[in-house]
């Protein structure tokens, strides 16, 4: 009898911490041109896109997320053009692995644009790119 109420005690606070234990994390990762989009900017649009049915179908411990912004300004034509990515990989511990599950893509133009609009661009074209995945996904809001 004290075998048992000795194991339940050393039991309980292990069992409480991990009740409280932090939920994984999401690891979302930026590959886009430097001057289009940092990880932050990238992180914040994954992190607002996130659904209580994108948890629930694709978990932190088993997926993650890339991110690309790529093109910029053609000098002779003087218009700003982007192709934003959005993937959805499986997780191997904290690095993805590149199969992707789900992607979308998306492009857009800008004339006679300047760098901090060819940025903003940029931006939108993820978050339109993000938006399209979590459709595909069957995780949109």
């Amino acid at each position: 009898m004290k075998l048992n109420q000795l194991i339940a005690a050393l039991i309980l606070p292990c069992a409480a911490a991990a009740a409280f234990a932090a939920p994984a994390k999401y690891v979302i990762d930026d590959q886009s041109t430097a001057n289009l989009m940092d990880q932050a900017a990238a992180e914040a649009i994954w992190l607002k896109s996130i659904t209580p049915a994108t948890v629930k179908l694709f978990p932190a411990k088993a997926w993650g997320f890339l991110s690309q912004v790529e093109g910029g300004i053609d000098v002779a034509q003087k218009t700003c053009v982007i192709t934003a990515r959005a993937v959805v990989l499986p997780r191997k511990g904290k690095d993805l692995v590149f199969k992707p599950a789900k992607s979308a893509t998306t492009f857009g133009a800008a004339p006679n644009a300047s760098p901090e609009q060819c940025k903003a661009l940029g931006k939108a074209k993820l978050e339109e790119a993000v938006q399209a995945l979590a459709g595909a996904m069957g995780t949109s809001n």
